[in-house]
């Protein structure tokens, strides 16, 4: 057959077989070329995975070749995936750490980085914040950062978990600035029955001896957690743990507490006002502070109020007109209530003394102190719970021991004893906000105790 045609015809045919297989091998069929639209738009996408045949078929689909320009590349990445230009031309920093030890200096620390006391004066003499750097205590940790020409470039003091003291080298200068980490704060409750004491009962109810003071102190103005509380006595506690990274590394307040002592329940609730200000109160509005602290030392009572006592120097009846507390010379002793400096210095037998008069017809005396604190001058402004001085054995005593007098219109009463007023209690104008804001919070306090009866049932089966 080949031979009925003429050759001419033969070649042009051959030639034209060769185009057409040529222009079939170069061009992809429409499968393939909606693949490759379809990864060029997944890389828009962050996703590498080039979309199935199926995908690429559906006229919905994010990859059907409609939506983009056959041969279209990629793209460039958006602002927010390109590298910062600040973090392109950021030089090297080399950190050197150390942990701060007792004995440490801060010359001695810079010593250890490299740096002598030029340097160390530079920083310290820089702007902001970076004088504070000379405040340094064990436990803490240092680090120096050196750049690329072997000078200076920061230095962070991490004070603890939170608190970072950061110093940058600025110019011809080192400014320095803390840093503030917030933690997460999540609401946690426990609850035990006193078995022991209430130190021993909180442990096993898992919480820490923070905690546990700050919840004695709640209640302290109105219970002795040495001499009140009995066995059976049942406590509840709604709180904050902290958080920080996911990781639980502290606690924070107490939102609401409730104390069975006696058979008597006692409330209090954190409430923040409008102002700002929180304190504790009673579900009726009452503060849970007095206007005085029934001891303005936390010590054990040496020597009772006892107005026919025998005096152990002068061996004579002479009243003890206040109550001793027996504590280590340099124990703070705090002020009981707000008041003003009535008297300041040496009292004779008292040995150094300060009387604080509170309104018109209360005062309070601290006596036998090792030193007064400073500022405590005559007619001074002290608030409640403030230290005024430090517990020591000047004048007329035979060891160190705080001497703590109170008196209503000029007569001693006894401090352990005497009622105390009330500090002031929620306004009227703030109570509707008051009523609304510790109505949740009780709610909370009582969802939370049923929920753990309803746990320790579930555990007796």
């Amino acid at each position: 057959m080949l031979k009925s045609f003429p050759k001419a015809h033969i070649t042009i045919a051959a030639a034209a077989t060769v185009v057409v297989s040529a222009a079939i091998l170069m061009s992809p069929s429409a499968d393939v070329e909606a693949k490759r639209m379809s990864y060029a738009l997944d890389l828009e996408q962050q996703n590498n995975r080039p979309a199935t045949k199926a995908q690429a078929s559906r006229p919905d689909s994010p990859a059907a070749p409609e939506t983009a320009v056959a041969g279209a590349l990629p793209e460039p990445a958006s602002e927010a995936q390109a590298p910062e230009p600040d973090k392109v031309n950021e030089p090297r920093l080399e950190w050197q750490t150390f942990k701060i030890k007792s004995g440490d200096t801060l010359s001695k620390l810079f010593s250890k980085a490299g740096f002598n006391d030029a340097t160390m004066l530079s920083v310290i003499h820089g702007e902001g914040e970076a004088g504070t750097l000379q405040r340094l205590y064990a436990g803490e940790t240092i680090r120096f950062a050196v750049n690329s020409e072997g000078e200076l470039a920061a230095i962070e003091l991490q004070r603890n978990r939170l608190k970072t003291l950061k110093i940058e080298k600025q110019a011809d200068t080192y400014s320095g600035k803390t840093d503030m980490r917030e933690p997460e704060a999540k609401v946690a409750f426990a609850s035990g029955t006193i078995d022991g004491s209430l130190y021993l009962s909180a442990r096993e109810a898992g919480l820490n001896d923070q905690l546990t003071m700050e919840f004695a102190g709640i209640f302290g103005w109105d219970i002795d957690f040495v001499y009140d509380v009995r066995k059976g006595d049942r406590f509840e506690i709604v709180y904050e743990e902290l958080y920080l990274d996911g990781e639980r590394f502290d606690t924070g307040r107490i939102l609401s507490a409730r104390f069975i002592n006696r058979g008597e329940e006692n409330i209090a609730l954190l409430y923040t006002d409008s102002k700002g200000e929180s304190d504790y109160y009673a579900p009726d509005g009452k503060s849970m502070r007095k206007a005085f602290l029934r001891t303005p030392i936390n010590a054990r009572v040496s020597s009772s109020f006892n107005l026919q006592r025998r005096h152990p120097v002068l061996d004579v009846v002479r009243p003890h007109e206040g109550t001793d507390y027996a504590a280590p010379t340099g124990t703070p002793i705090k002020a009981a209530g707000d008041g003003r400096v009535q008297f300041s210095g040496w009292k004779g037998g008292y040995g150094r003394t300060v009387v604080l008069k509170h309104g018109d017809n209360i005062s309070t005396l601290y006596a036998h102190m090792s030193k007064i604190h400073k500022g405590m001058k005559n007619g001074k402004r002290v608030k409640q719970g403030e230290t005024i001085g430090y517990l020591g054995s000047s004048g007329m005593v035979t060891g160190p021991h705080l001497h703590y007098e109170f008196r209503v219109n000029g007569s001693p009463r006894n401090s352990r004893t005497v009622e105390l007023p009330d500090a002031k209690p929620i306004p009227a104008s703030e109570m509707a906000r008051f009523k609304k804001v510790t109505g949740q919070q009780l709610a909370q306090l009582k969802t939370y105790r049923l929920n753990s009866q309803h746990l320790a049932l579930a555990s007796d089966d």
